[in-house]
């Protein structure tokens, strides 16, 4: 924790004014993107100026972590507070065929604030079940409109899909936006097969205004899940640069463009105090796909792997007059403690009739006190335990193949960058931490819940 920010929570706390209503949250969450995206997480090369603002007004964690490095099981983790394997959901992503998702029975984030009065929406990607018991308005959301899984996936049966994104297809937008025969969703029922994916993020951001403007005289939480910057990469007309290698650049200075239009929205309605922002993302950045994808600098890899390119990713969280202006927390939490910390920051204390694995970081945010989180697991991308978190130490056995795994282990507060492996000049902390891992694996094994529907992928 760095001492700027501790002094300024101490003397802020001495003026923390008291609620005048119940404050509204927006969560927004991107897809695919990387720790280096943002300017004030430190891109060269992106300029996102609307986000930086609310680093200015907020805070900023640095070592923030996603359960899952792939889509549809860290959303999970994020709506639940639960290890996407506690909730059945950690068997990769989801796909056009697949007949289960989220269990309605689980207890969400927007169940807990509609329970407690909020008006609710999901405007956005969805990923956790595209048939109609497990769309948003199934798992505590009044309304929803957004496409019900990744944008390079085609309805019916995700057949007939086109070889993935090319420098070709970013020349061609107009031609490109046809080939992707992805669903847009009002509710429940398709009201455009293929979504125009050029102005869709502008088309989310219109929604979001709509919803916030209609329910500016209570409190609302909005879950502004982007579809982008996943593959394949569309902007508007005029937010485009022909240059393929501007192509990433392009998407996510406009998602910030259109993060400005929301903050102004809140700004004209009076609103900007008594609103919660939070902007994170679902996993790291697609490497593979070049300038298609995103930067991870200086962590190690990206999406699909559990190194910290692959998870640990950019938080920012403001609330004027709450949370201390310009600070940053080095602080281990994760997206799995959003839920019991949102119901603390808005007044409506968590009692979950279920377990869940998310702790409440709300004085890390407001008042700069130490996380009560020092454990994190990872699993793969495809739900198998891989390693272990416990303070600065983690540990990580590579599975390759049917041989013995890889055993891996770094100290991060001298290798963010996960170089030097310390295995076998440790040997008793790898035991430990191994030991540790399992133990906490067997009870989320022991106590997982169901699945909503059959599982099929």
């Amino acid at each position: 924790m760095k001492f700027s920010f501790l002094h300024l929570a101490l003397c802020f706390l001495t003026t923390l004014p008291a609620l005048a209503r119940d404050p509204n949250v927006i969560l927004i969450f991107t897809d695919d993107q990387g720790y280096n995206d943002l300017s004030c997480f430190g891109s060269e090369t992106i300029k996102t100026p609307h986000i930086d603002a609310l680093a200015e007004k907020g805070l900023r964690l640095t070592d923030f972590h996603v359960p899952s490095p792939v889509c549809s099981p860290s959303r999970a983790g994020l709506l639940t507070g639960c290890y996407p394997k506690r909730v059945g959901m950690h068997q990769h992503v989801l796909f056009p065929k697949s007949t289960y998702g989220l269990n309605p029975e689980e207890l969400t984030i927007a169940d807990h604030l509609k329970a407690n009065g909020y008006a609710t929406a999901c405007i956005g990607k969805w990923h956790l079940g595209h048939l109609p018991k497990f769309l948003p308005r199934a798992n505590g959301f009044d309304f929803y409109f957004g496409i019900p899984y990744s944008n390079d996936m085609n309805h019916p049966a995700n057949q007939k899909r086109p070889k993935l994104p090319s420098d070709e297809l970013w020349a061609d937008q107009k031609t490109a936006v046809t080939l992707w025969n992805t669903p847009l969703i009002r509710n429940e029922e398709i009201i455009e097969v293929p979504v125009d994916q050029q102005t869709i993020t502008r088309r989310y951001t219109d929604e979001a205004i709509q919803f916030i403007t209609s329910n500016k005289d209570r409190p609302f939480f909005l879950y502004l899940p982007h579809s982008m910057p996943h593959i394949p990469l569309y902007v508007p007309d005029d937010a485009y640069d022909s240059d393929p290698a501007n192509a990433y650049k392009c998407v996510i200075e406009h998602i910030d463009a259109e993060t400005g239009r929301l903050t102004r929205t809140l700004k004209e309605l009076g609103l900007e105090d008594d609103t919660i922002i939070i902007y994170t993302t679902d996993n790291g950045p697609w490497l593979k796909f070049k300038n298609h994808g995103g930067s991870a600098k200086p962590l190690r890899d990206g999406k699909g792997t559990t190194f910290e390119g692959g998870q640990r990713v950019p938080f920012i969280i403001s609330w004027p007059g709450h949370i201390p202006a310009g600070g940053k927390s080095d602080e281990l939490t994760s997206s799995l403690d959003l839920f019991p910390t949102i119901a603390s920051l808005t007044g409506k204390p968590l009692k979950p009739a279920k377990k869940i694995d998310g702790i409440d970081i709300s004085k890390v945010l407001t008042a700069g006190e130490e996380s009560p989180r020092d454990e994190f697991l990872h699993y793969t991308s495809s739900g198998e335990l891989d390693g272990l978190r416990q303070g600065d130490w983690k540990l990580l056995l590579r599975k390759k193949g049917a041989g013995k795994p890889q055993v891996q282990l770094y100290d991060l507060s001298k290798d963010i960058g996960e170089r030097t492996n310390l295995a076998s000049k440790y040997p008793e902390k790898v035991t430990t931490l191994q030991k540790r891992m399992t133990e906490l694996d067997a009870e989320i094994t022991t106590n997982a819940r169901p699945v909503g529907g059959k599982f099929n992928r």
